[in-house]
């Protein structure tokens, strides 16, 4: 067991977050709920913008809002002087509707619709990373129409294996994001990517600041980020010798890891911008190139170990000398990274916090699907009632959260000081009537 951010076990035994018991959260709100650490949080925002802060003279770091968006983070991140990338329209009308700056936020989407598009220029945004020459042109022809200048970064695709699971890599050559560099055979001066930056210096409603890569999340082995800028740089170089104009920005995107199981060590963040910062001058300097504005855009490693899930365990089934099975009032639709791509978690029981592991116990949620949340949690004895917290759950759960079975998805709490607000409320069977029309 691990604890994270401000979780401690109080007197009771009972595990609490922000100062607030979990077991009364449970009886208060109800299960599944979503707490979110926001000291934790917040936290997290600091050490970047400190780290950052020391590595560069010139930067900013965007909060990603798919990890986990609802207009309590979107304030929470702009009160903490952050940015923020969302990648949808969705995405976007919520910052606007939580009075997120628009002059803070940047628009991403590997297939934007005209709609998202003119949502974007609409509202302001400061950047759209634009994905694909299509999108290129047809935002060129919108901001000219509109008499705007879209400010844009040009999503590049560095060819970098991040040695992470497949379904989130994201920066190799055969990937659906971004243009490629080089395919190993044509030049980089002659790639995908020197292509739509060339277009785009010379589009009248376009104003290129610079290239974007992110080559996969939850990352412990950060050299792919460093290939990824190097390449990026040379990119630039390559771009800069063509058009004899230097690109301003060189955004690294997000990925760095966290913690999901007590052994796993992810690089701290101060040592990530660094050694990003010793790479990144190293090469300028090579290509003599002037640091550009470096910008990163970080989801999981500052909401990830912030959030917890709470259930109820309901039925237990005992397999003699295969398994225990216990059952939780969740699963599947409230996380779907287990059976997306077996990501692992570790649990802790909130009302047994200070009782020592004797069994190990198959984790299952209720859904018509295997839908088994952890297969070997090690807790004491479990008994229905009892309330069970899943660690490091504050990125791409909530986000990802589903009604299928037709279940109410969770509400979600942010706790601090002893304090517990709800930011979203549990959806009821009604909410999911209001968009039937059959």
């Amino acid at each position: 067991m691990f604890l994270t951010g401000t979780q401690r076990v109080d007197e009771q035994g009972h595990l609490t977050i922000g100062g607030c018991s979990c077991v009364d959260l449970a009886r208060e709100f109800g299960t599944p709920l979503y707490v979110m650490d926001e000291a934790a949080v917040r936290t997290r925002c600091r050490e970047y913008t400190s780290a950052w802060g020391e590595a560069f003279e010139k930067y900013h770091i965007a909060f990603a809002g798919k990890a986990f968006l609802n207009k309590a983070i979107c304030k929470l991140i702009a009160q903490e002087g952050m940015w923020l990338d969302v990648a949808s329209g969705g995405e976007l009308y919520t910052a606007l509707q939580a009075g997120f700056p628009p002059e803070r936020i940047h628009m991403h989407g590997n297939n934007k619709s005209a709609d998202e598009i003119a949502m974007a220029l609409d509202g302001g945004v400061a950047r759209v990373i634009v994905d694909n020459t299509r999108e290129l042109e047809t935002l060129n022809a919108m901001a000219m129409k509109s008499g705007k200048k879209a400010a844009i970064q040009i999503r590049v695709a560095p060819g970098i294996d991040p040695h992470t699971h497949e379904y989130i890599s994201t920066g190799q050559v055969d990937t659906k994001f971004g243009m490629w560099i080089t395919d190993g055979v044509i030049p980089a001066s002659e790639g995908a990517a020197m292509q739509a930056l060339m277009m785009a210096e010379k589009m009248e409603g376009i104003d290129l600041r610079g290239i974007h890569a992110h080559v996969g999340s939850q990352l412990f082995d950060l050299s792919c980020i460093y290939m990824s800028a190097e390449i990026m740089l040379e990119l630039a170089s390559a771009f800069r010798d063509a058009s004899g104009h230097p690109l301003e920005e060189l955004n690294i995107g997000g990925g760095l890891g966290i913690r999901y199981r007590w052994m796993e060590r992810p690089l701290g963040i101060r040592e990530f911008a660094n050694e990003l910062a010793r790479i990144l001058r190293a090469e300028c300097e090579k290509l003599h190139l002037d640091m550009p504005t470096i910008q990163a855009e970080p989801g999981r490693s500052i909401v990830g170990e912030g959030g917890t899930t709470l259930y109820t365990v309901g039925s237990m089934k005992s397999i003699p000398n295969v398994r225990e099975y216990i059952c939780v009032d969740g699963g599947l639709a409230d996380n779907p990274r287990p059976q997306l791509y077996d990501a692992k978690y570790e649990a802790i029981l909130a009302n047994k916090a200070d009782k020592k592991p004797v069994r190990i116990y198959a984790v299952a949620g209720k859904h018509c699907e295997t839908d088994v949340l952890i297969h070997e949690a090690p807790l004491p004895d479990v008994e229905p009632g009892d309330v069970l917290a899943v660690l490091s759950t504050g990125a791409y759960n909530q986000s990802m959260a589903s009604n299928y079975n037709r279940l109410p998805r969770p509400a979600c709490v942010f706790v601090q000081d002893g304090r517990a607000r709800l930011v979203t409320r549990r959806e009821t069977y009604e909410d999911m009537m209001l968009t039937e029309v059959g």
